[in-house]
Formats: C-alpha cells, sequence, structure tokens
C-alpha cells in the first residue's frame, strides 16, 4: 500500500504522507533518502548516495526523517478510521438535486441527459411535485439542520416561476424544523434576464454558468435548437450577472478533444472577467469523435501544466482567479466519511425527475436500475442504500494502491458504472487526471507557502 508519493514540481522537492494528509517541501538530500528509505538500511542509503552529499549533510536527513516518522507526518497508518466510520452512518439525506426541467433550449453535443430529455419525455416539474420534493428532502435529514437543494436540468431557468415559488417554499416550510436550505442552481444562460439575475443574486449561494470558454470552442459543442452557436446568446448575460453578483458563481466548461488546450479557454473567460472557472473533462460514449481517451493523457497533463503556469503568472500579476480543481485546502479539508466516500450519491445526496421519482444522483436519473423511488411515497425506503454506502475507497481495489484516494474520495460512480458498469472500478482516465490535478494545485500551494 502507498503511504507516501513523492514528485519534484518545479524547483521543489514534494512529499505527501498519504494517511496523515501531511505535506512536506523538502530537501534534496531527504527526497533521494526516501527513495529507498522503507527498503534499505541507513548504512546501504548513506553510502549508495555519498558520492551526491557529504556524510554529515545525510545523517542530519535521515534523523529529519525517523522524526517525522514518529510524530506521524510520514509513513503514518489509517487505523484510526474504522468500519464504523464507513458504513455505520444511518440513511440521512441532506442534498438534492430537483430536476424542475426535463428539457432544454440548448442541443449541447456531449450532454449526459440526451439534449435534457433523459432519455425520456421532456417534462417540467409541476409545483405540487416540487414541494413534495422538499418535504422529502425536510422529513429525510434527520438531525441534519443545513441543507442543500441545486435547481437543474436541463435548463431550469425554463420553468422559472416553479423554481421561484419552491424558494419561497422551502423558506417557510424549514423554519418550523430549525432547518436552512441552501439554494443554488445551474443555467445555460439563455434565459437569464435581468428580473432572473435579481432574483437568483438574492435567493441563491452559489450559481454555475455554463460556457466552454472561446466562441469557437463553446459554438462547436454548445448549439442552440436550431443548430447555432450560443456564446453571443449567453455571454453579455453572464458579464452582466457576475458585475451585479454578491455571492458565489463558477462559469463551468468541458473540454473534448476538439479543445486540448484548454488552458487557453480558462485563459480566455478569466480575461473577459470571470473570477471563478471550473473545466472539466468530458466522459462521453468513447466512439464519439470528441471523446477522451488514454492515448489523449500525456497531453492532457501537459496542458494542466500550462494552466498552472497561467494561474501561478496571473497570481503575480494581480489578477488572482479561482480555478475549481487547484482549490485545497491543506489545513483542514473534509471530514473522514468524506475523504472515503466522495459526494454522497445514493446516501446523503439524490436527485429527483420532474416525476417525483428519486435516484443516487443527476447522472443515473432515467436509469430504472437506480430508481430509488418517489417523493409521493408514503414511506421511502433506499433499497440501494448498502450499495453505495459501501462504495468507499476501502472497498475499491484501484484505490488501495493510489496516493490521491483520500482527496479523489474513489472518484465520480456515475463516471465508474458508465465507463465499467461497476460503481467499484473507478473511471481510470479520470483517475489519471485527478492525480495530476492534485499534484498541480499542491504544488501551487508549496510555491505559495514559500513566497509567505
Amino acid at each position: 500500500m502507498i503511504v507516501v508519493h513523492k514528485y519534484k514540481f518545479k524547483d521543489q522537492n514534494i512529499i505527501l504522507d498519504v494517511n496523515s494528509g501531511a505535506i512536506h517541501l523538502v530537501s534534496d538530500s531527504i527526497f533521494d533518502i526516501l527513495e529507498s528509505y522503507k527498503e534499505k538500511t541507513k548504512e546501504e542509503i548513506i553510502s549508495s548516495l555519498n558520492n551526491r552529499y557529504d556524510e554529515e549533510e545525510l545523517e542530519k536527513a535521515y534523523e529529519d526523517i525517523q522524526t517525522l516518522e514518529k510524530e506521524n507526518m510520514l509513513f503514518s497508518d489509517d487505523s484510526q478510521i474504522t468500519n464504523e466510520m464507513l458504513e455505520g452512518r444511518g440513511s440521512v439525506i441532506k442534498a438534492m438535486c430537483l430536476h424542475v426541467a426535463h428539457d432544454c433550449n440548448l442541443r449541447c453535443k456531449y450532454c449526459f441527459a440526451d439534449k435534457g430529455a433523459y432519455v425520456g419525455e421532456r417534462a417540467l416539474m409541476s409545483l405540487e411535485t416540487g414541494k413534495k420534493a422538499i418535504d422529502f428532502l425536510l422529513n429525510q435529514s434527520g438531525s441534519r439542520r443545513n441543507l442543500e437543494l441545486d435547481f437543474f436540468g436541463g435548463e431550469p431557468l425554463m420553468n422559472f416561476d416553479v423554481v421561484k415559488e419552491l424558494v419561497r417554499y422551502g423558506r417557510e416550510a424549514e423554519k418550523p424544523l430549525n432547518k436552512n436550505i441552501r439554494f443554488t442552481i445551474t443555467t445555460n444562460g439563455v434565459l437569464l434576464d435581468e428580473a432572473k439575475m435579481d432574483f437568483i443574486n438574492k435567493e441563491m449561494s452559489n450559481v454555475i454558468l455554463s460556457v466552454d470558454g472561446r466562441k469557437e470552442v463553446n459554438d462547436e459543442m454548445r448549439q442552440t435548437i436550431n443548430g447555432q452557436g450560443s456564446y453571443d446568446v449567453i455571454m453579455d448575460n453572464y458579464l452582466r450577472f457576475v458585475e451585479k453578483r454578491e455571492g458565489l458563481y463558477y462559469v463551468r466548461g468541458t473540454f473534448t478533444a476538439k479543445n486540448l488546450d484548454f488552458a487557453e479557454d480558462v485563459k480566455h473567460l478569466v480575461d473577459l472577467g470571470f473570477k471563478n472557472v471550473s473545466v472539466e473533462p468530458v466522459v462521453t460514449d468513447p466512439s464519439l469523435d470528441y471523446a477522451l481517451h488514454d492515448s489523449d493523457a500525456e497531453t492532457i497533463k501537459a496542458e494542466y501544466d500550462r494552466l498552472t503556469e497561467l494561474f501561478l503568472e496571473y497570481e503575480k500579476q494581480g489578477k488572482e482567479f479561482s480555478f475549481f480543481h487547484f482549490n485545497l485546502d491543506l489545513n483542514q479539508g473534509p471530514c473522514v466519511y468524506k475523504r472515503v466516500a466522495g459526494c454522497g450519491a445514493g446516501t446523503e445526496y439524490v436527485a429527483v425527475s420532474p416525476e417525483g421519482d428519486v435516484y443516487p444522483c443527476h447522472q443515473f436519473v432515467g436509469n430504472e436500475e437506480f430508481k430509488l423511488g418517489n417523493v409521493s411515497d408514503s414511506v421511502f425506503e433506499n433499497k440501494l442504500f448498502d450499495r453505495f454506502n459501501k462504495a468507499h475507497i476501502y472497498n475499491k481495489e484501484a484505490c488501495q494502491e493510489c496516493w490521491a484516494k483520500f482527496y479523489c474520495s474513489g472518484g465520480c460512480h456515475a463516471n465508474a458504472y458508465h465507463s465499467n458498469g461497476d460503481v467499484l472500478k473507478p473511471y481510470e482516465l479520470g483517475c489519471e487526471l485527478e492525480k495530476k490535478r492534485l499534484e498541480c494545485a499542491i504544488g501551487i500551494k508549496a510555491i505559495e507557502a514559500c513566497q509567505e
């Protein structure tokens, strides 16, 4: 089992103790000693390196490693994580993805939701069903006070009157139960007018604005119903919205084989004035011409290096921006359960279709194998709870030897299922890219720490 990950980032030698999460910036001598620290004796190591370092330096470096090991900051174990922590929690739902619209006014080529229809009939959620969904969330949340509800689609602004009424209903329904619902929304921006902007800015804790970056890149994949590009339709809306926005937002894009130079898309969005950017790799049918393949991995990793250079250069220029995958909390981070189980799909997090059907997450909606029930059911019993509750890193063979497991938490269940037919078998390309992003994120933090 890998317990230490070591790598070079620019001129820094970085050591990550996997189980404790401790990160160390070390000298060349410590970095080289750690190459064989667990396999060779002290004498053997010093003998093999005395042509590069003097013996006194090697002795001191070896002692430093021993001290860190004694303090459980190197080669620490994970014995503090018990099976009760992993699987002993009851079925308490604290977050919901509410599909208020299974319809969309765009026809994005890579849409996993069948252009908004989710392999079914196009539909808008009724107010009655939406209210039942909020009641369901409140009733299934146990003692949890802070809850999350994301208005999703399709395109939720196509059913915005219902969205507004559901926010009002949620605010009233939460009061007698002493709950607090954090509302968020994801939109493609086509219908984002001034009135909607004002309501969203007031009521939504976070907003996701979908755009793929440069005009030619966006318009290749994100087209209107009549086949025209959407960039010119949405960009002015987004810029006006962000100018008004006081709360959190992200512009979120998807990169494909058509734009492996996606660092240019991040640069384009930041240069327009967007401060919070996320660009995600597409996961789709590998036969499609825009699909990513294992053969693209090295090109994509090199592009993350380019993006890191951009991030650091803009930071130096005073043009800081947030890139979602470079956001890393090295002080506290998520709780143990989150570190091993991830997003909570199928256990703490569910998605609800316009008909009120409940699924483990938005990417499983419409798949009858994963239907958990309906918000109108008099009694709800999550029949797939055990399946998802046990889908943590200690039950995923591929995660056992992975240094990044406590950061990615085993990856996306839906991506695992759609690529391998099994939620316990992570999507391999996604794993490789996640590890690269983490190395970049940790490296950025290391450089920033050295500059303080």
